[in-house]
């Protein structure tokens, strides 16, 4: 064996030392991505379920919406019905009866008046 000869095996010996140094993060590396493969088809197939029952709550609840809006609408109804007829009541009864009201106050302030004045003088 020549100096040449050692030389080519030496530097042989190195190369499959790198390659091996090389393989090594390679070989972590796949193994990594594997994981990697599997989460993500694990992720996938629980998230189709929990897409698909989301849908139908949101769209449940569209629909509880729908039932809301229209009771909704019917409280406006009443609520326009009852203010007019409120009004209406104040128009017809409320003037009036507040002017009775206001002449028995005057009626009772003049008589007590006169019951004041005539028990003064005795």
């Amino acid at each position: 064996m020549s100096v040449s000869d050692v030389a080519g095996l030496i530097s042989a010996l190195a190369f499959v030392l790198l390659v091996g140094f090389i393989a090594y993060p390679l070989v972590k590396l796949g193994k990594v991505l594997e994981e990697t493969r599997r989460a993500v088809r694990g992720l996938s197939d629980g998230t189709l379920p929990l897409l698909e029952e989301v849908t139908t709550t949101v769209s449940t609840a569209n629909q509880q919406m729908a039932r809301v809006d229209t009771i909704t609408e019917h409280v406006e109804s009443v609520s326009a019905n009852v203010s007019s007829l409120a009004a209406l009541f104040t128009a017809t009864v409320g003037s009036p009866l507040i002017k009775v009201a206001a002449f028995g106050h005057g009626l009772r302030r003049a008589t007590s008046g006169h019951a004041r004045r005539g028990r003064g003088k005795d």
